[in-house]
C-alpha cells in the first residue's frame, strides 16, 4: 500500500512538470534576500597649524691627523667640555645637552706593500634640546665659538602634541557632522544618533621642522638666521550614524 502511495507521488510530480513544461508556464525559481545597511559612514578631516616650541641642534666635533689615541681624546675632551660651559653660560641646563657619537679611528698609509697607521681621527656628535626656539641661533654662535666645527642639523618640534591633536579631532568630528546633515538633506533620510567613531593621524609619529641656516652666518657674524615654521597637526575620524 505504501508503494502504491509513493508510486502515485512520484507520477503527479512528474506530470505536473510535464504540464509546466508543455503549456511553458513560469514558476519561481530563485528566491533572493536583499539587506540594506543601517549606518551611514562619513569621513571627516580637522587641521590645527602649530608654531614649534623645542628646537634640537646637533652639533659636532672632528679632529684630523692626531699623533695619537691619548692625543685624539685630549683635543676632543676639551673642545666637548669647552662647548658644554659655554652651552651652560646662556641657559642650556645639563640634561639638555647629550653627547654622542664618541669614535677614535687610525688613519692608514699604503707604504712598501703595506698599511702603516699615519695618525688618527676623532670625532664627537652633541645633541642640545633648547626649550626656547628663539634661542636656537646663539646656541648654533655659541657652540661654534666654543670649537665645535660642523653643524649636523637643526630642526623645530611641537614638545607635547597631544592638546593639538585634541583640537585637531574636534574640527574633524565636526567636519564629519556637517557633511553628515548634508549627505542626509540630498538623500532624503533621517539620521539618528552616532554609533561608532574611527580616528586616525596620518603622518604624524613625529613633527620635524627643519630650520634654514644662513651659511655667512655660522662661526660669526651674528649667528646664524633660523625660521620656525609652523606644523599642520591633522586628525581623520570617521563617524557612523544610524539611519532612521
Amino acid at each position: 500500500m505504501e508503494n502504491k502511495n509513493f508510486l502515485s507521488a512520484v507520477m503527479f510530480v512528474v506530470l505536473g512538470l510535464f504540464v509546466i513544461k508543455f503549456f511553458n508556464i513560469s514558476y519561481p525559481i530563485t528566491v533572493v534576500n536583499t539587506t540594506q545597511s543601517s549606518e551611514l559612514a562619513v569621513v571627516g578631516e580637522g587641521k590645527v597649524e602649530v608654531t614649534p616650541d623645542t628646537a634640537y641642534v646637533d652639533v659636532g666635533i672632528t679632529i684630523n691627523k692626531a699623533l695619537s689615541v691619548a692625543e685624539t681624546q685630549k683635543n676632543i675632551n676639551e673642545i666637548n667640555n669647552k662647548i658644554i660651559i659655554s652651552l651652560k653660560g646662556i641657559g642650556i641646563e645639563k640634561a639638555d645637552i647629550k653627547t654622542s657619537n664618541y669614535s677614535i679611528n687610525p688613519n692608514y698609509r699604503y707604504e712598501n706593500n703595506e698599511n702603516k697607521i699615519d695618525g688618527y681621527n676623532g670625532s664627537v656628535t652633541i645633541e642640545i634640546k633648547v626649550r626656547n626656539p628663539q634661542l636656537a641661533s646663539k646656541v648654533i654662535e655659541t657652540v661654534t665659538a666654543a670649537g665645535a666645527n660642523q653643524i649636523n642639523g637643526s630642526r623645530f618640534v611641537v614638545g607635547k602634541p597631544e592638546q593639538y591633536r585634541e583640537e585637531a579631532r574636534n574640527a574633524a568630528i565636526k567636519n564629519a557632522k556637517d557633511q553628515a546633515t548634508k549627505i542626509a538633506k540630498d538623500l532624503g533620510i533621517k539620521l539618528g544618533k552616532i554609533t561608532n567613531i574611527i580616528e586616525s593621524s596620518p603622518g604624524q609619529s613625529s613633527f620635524p621642522v627643519y630650520a634654514k641656516l644662513a651659511a655667512e652666518g655660522v662661526g660669526g657674524g651674528g649667528g646664524p638666521t633660523i625660521e620656525q615654521g609652523s606644523q599642520t597637526i591633522t586628525s581623520v575620524v570617521t563617524l557612523y550614524f544610524e539611519k532612521k
